[in-house]
């Protein structure tokens, strides 16, 4: 099976190289030519633990290249995983999905399934039909088929998915996509288009609501004196419920959530349709971010005091800054005349071009040391491990806001911590 995939970033990369993995020819095409050098030499253009290795790894069924017509020509499937970013208004820019079918329709020279992996909203499918008949006379079959990877643990959960959604109206298309998938084993559901499109949006759309949830039932929890960690746990054992994504925090970041949320709305404001509960997702989101600023300076002022911001990506285990909690704290803080020392294993090159005014250290020690107070972004493993003792000597005061719920209130404040958690 030879598979050509538009894209090299975060999706069309993982899926090119875990397809490249289970034995497939995988082509990937980006029009940068420094992108394309630097992937035959295995060097990744973001973090996410293992690619690199998986890339050395298949470097023989891995093909890169810049030739339009190499690569729409290289196989009979072709995906689509260029991106497709929020617009101001909340509406899907489809710019590059539109430059990509013009392409194809443009180099083709037999007829071809295109697969519809970016994330695009109901009704760009029609868009992309026309957008290539008008640049081909071969015909062609699209498929919607919506990735649901996780930054941090993308090649796992492509190798080992909850399952796999196949949109089609041809069901001979659809049979094609089916065979790609079969090796993974995974239950595979296949609707029409526009159910395979909502299912993506609803998914992270849901998701997005039960964090939001979460932190509203945290800021009641901390008013009332109950323990939000105990909330959710009672909570979570309800099969109905479970567990997952019910931990309290400051808010949710990253490519998907914030821009779901966000193209579902406008999706049904398009279509007459006020998506009232997600006003409210959106809203509890915005004001969870700022609460371990506005906490930090009811108790002290923050003009002329030093802060660490420990961690800054969105999540552990990617450098990925986009929507990410720790620019709100950063902005907040500088505003209100504090000095910035943040700390982050992989994300600082990308955090400074976005807060060039914050100081950064090679360790959480460093960032802490002369600290009037801490402030907890993001829960890596290396602030999970801190050795206490030490951190109340390095800092000026031992004051911590722990945006992560990362340790354990009682402990803290018998170490001498002034200690504050959200909703606990």
């Amino acid at each position: 099976m030879k598979i050509t995939i538009f894209g090299v970033g975060y999706v069309g990369l993982v899926t090119g190289v875990c397809f490249a993995d289970i034995g497939y020819q995988v082509c990937l095409i980006a029009r940068s030519q420094s992108k394309i050098d630097n992937l035959k030499k295995c060097v990744v253009p973001f973090y996410e633990p293992g690619l690199d290795k998986l890339i050395q790894k298949n470097s023989k069924r891995l093909h890169f290249t810049t030739d339009f017509e190499e690569a729409v020509n290289f196989a009979d499937v072709i995906f689509m995983a260029v991106g497709t970013p929020s617009n101001p208004d909340g509406s899907c820019d489809l710019s590059q999905i539109e430059e990509v079918s013009k392409i194809i329709g443009h180099s083709m020279t037999g007829p071809k399934v295109i697969v519809i992996k970016s994330t695009v909203p109901v009704g760009t499918d029609k868009k992309i039909r026309q957008w290539i008949s008008s640049n081909t006379n071969k015909k062609f079959s699209l498929v919607s088929n919506p990735e649901f990877l996780r930054e941090g643990t993308a090649i796992d959960d492509f190798m080992n998915p909850d399952r796999v959604i196949i949109g089609a109206d041809d069901t001979k298309a659809a049979k094609v996509v089916q065979s790609i998938y079969k090796p993974y084993g995974a239950k595979i559901l296949t609707t029409d288009i526009s159910s395979a499109i909502l299912i993506k949006y609803g998914s992270n759309s849901f998701l997005a609501t039960k964090i939001s949830f979460i932190n509203e039932m945290a800021n009641l929890a901390q008013i009332v004196g109950a323990n939000i960690t105990d909330i959710a746990d009672g909570m979570g054992l309800d099969k109905r419920i479970g567990r997952a994504f019910l931990n309290a925090g400051i808010g949710y970041g990253g490519s998907c959530f914030p821009k779901d949320v966000k193209e579902l709305m406008h999706t049904a404001k398009n279509a007459g349709y006020h998506f009232r509960i997600l006003d409210g997702v959106e809203e509890v989101n915005v004001l969870q971010k700022a609460l371990p600023t506005e906490k930090l300076a009811k108790m002290m002022a923050l003009g002329g005091k030093t802060v660490a911001v420990l961690g800054l990506a969105f999540k552990p285990e990617t450098d990925d800054m986009r929507e990410a909690s720790s620019l709100v704290i950063i902005n907040k803080l500088l505003m209100g005349g504090a000095k910035v020392q943040a700390w982050d294993p992989v994300a600082e090159e990308n955090a400074k071009r976005l807060a060039p005014n914050i100081v950064c250290f090679n360790t959480v020690y460093q960032a802490l040391k002369g600290a009037d107070a801490a402030i907890i972004a993001t829960e890596w493993e290396q602030i999970k491990r801190l050795d206490l003792k030490k951190v109340k000597k390095l800092m000026k005061r031992a004051l911590i806001i722990d945006g992560r719920n990362v340790f354990d209130p009682k402990s803290m404040k018998k170490l001498g911590f002034d200690y504050q958690s959200v909703g606990r």
